[in-house]
């Protein structure tokens, strides 16, 4: 169930973020076959950025994304850049519109903090992967210094204010736009969901908020670099890897 009062629906990346190549070249290093071909679903497209990335050596790849009013102006980019193999649909990721078994890869990156019901979602990803199928996502990390996502504080027009994330949950949940997860609690959450394999790995920060691009480039050379960290504060969003078998 949602247990958010303020939750809201997500935003896509800008198209040309790190962390599009950084999501990426992480799941190349934990899923086998991914350049290998296949079929692809992309829950929460978005503009379908991402899913570019991932459609690459696709057979076929499915976008889907619940504000399916946007998704013309996103379908008209696809065409103007030759893409062919990427098919958009608008969509509810509790009740996705494919048959059993039809998936060999399911993306879904920061969407499943933002859904009605994460139990659904993870059963519907679950029932439209292949066997041996993997699920390839990321949910926002808690111990970032910042609540990715905001929240709608009282008397505090600015939505970031740093360490929220690090609130009890019952205080958290009560002001926050989405979900947030530790790391144990996204491997519990997938493994009871019938998944095995699970693999997490913390993502860098990777600065986009900061404009001043002397002070990113900086940042990202000193103390944000690589795209995966072994220190929490450093992290941003949790990758998760995991299969149907």
């Amino acid at each position: 169930m949602n247990e958010l009062k303020h939750i809201l629906p997500g935003e896509p990346i800008p198209r040309g973020s790190i962390f599009h190549e950084r999501r990426y070249r992480v799941a190349l290093q934990h899923v086998k076959g991914l350049e290998d071909g296949g079929r692809l679903l992309d829950i929460g497209c978005g503009n379908a950025s991402q899913t570019e990335y991932f459609a690459k050596r696709m057979e076929f790849a499915a976008g889907i994304d619940l504000q399916a009013n946007r998704l013309p102006g996103f379908r008209r980019d696809l065409v103007s850049r030759k893409i062919s193999n990427i098919l958009l649909m608008g969509g509810n990721s509790e009740t996705l519109p494919f048959k059993d078994d039809t998936f060999d890869f399911v993306t879904c990156f920061e969407m499943l903090e933002h859904v009605f019901s994460q139990d659904q979602t993870l059963q519907e990803i679950r029932r439209v992967l292949k066997p041996g199928g993997n699920l390839i996502m990321s949910v926002p990390h808690r111990w970032w210094i910042f609540e990715t996502h905001g929240a709608d504080l009282p008397l505090l027009p600015w939505n970031r204010v740093p360490f929220f994330s690090w609130l009890p949950k019952p205080i958290h949940d009560r002001w926050a736009r989405a979900r947030i997860y530790t790391r144990a609690k996204i491997e519990g959450i997938v493994q009871s969901a019938g998944f095995t394999d699970v693999t997490t790995e913390l993502l860098t920060a990777p600065m986009d908020v900061v404009k001043n691009e002397r002070l990113k480039g900086l940042l990202r050379k000193q103390i944000f670099r690589g795209d995966t960290t072994k220190v929490p504060v450093f992290s941003s969003t949790i990758f998760v890897k995991a299969k149907k078998t």
